[in-house]
């Protein structure tokens, strides 16, 4: 484009290398790496899904940036990657098994993330369930 100006051009740069920065990671995290899609339903089916889950971190991103959190994709992954939904069994006495699933307490980091979104500090809730 030989029409634009610096900021221009710079603002596109910097849009597109974001863009491909989270189709690389949510492609790796989807499993839609490498492509081996042949057929042109399959083909058309990978960028649907890939369009979509662009658009939920651009939501996501949009939601965070309106409560001053300016952070790339990559950066609030890492924050939110340590919190684990973890699972303990109890053995009871009369042979069953009660089995309790929850989530990690959330860090300073991701509560603020959370309370930015509006959305739990407990993802998943807590599962009990008696096997």
């Amino acid at each position: 484009m030989t029409d634009w100006n610096e900021e221009t051009l710079w603002r596109t740069y910097t849009m597109l290398t974001d863009l491909e920065s989270v189709f690389r990671s949510l492609k790796s995290e989807l499993g839609l790496r490498p492509i081996y899609h042949r057929k042109e339903e399959r083909v058309n089916g990978h960028i649907f899904i890939t369009l979509i889950a662009y658009h939920l971190v651009q939501t996501l991103r949009y939601q965070l940036k309106a409560e001053h959190i300016n952070d790339s994709w990559q950066t609030i992954r890492r924050t939110m990657e340590n919190q684990q939904r973890i699972t303990v069994v109890l053995r009871r006495e009369d042979g069953k098994a009660i089995h309790l699933r929850k989530a990690t307490n959330a860090e300073p980091r991701q509560s603020v993330i959370y309370k930015a979104l509006e959305i739990s500090m407990q993802p998943g809730g807590v599962n009990k369930t008696l096997i």
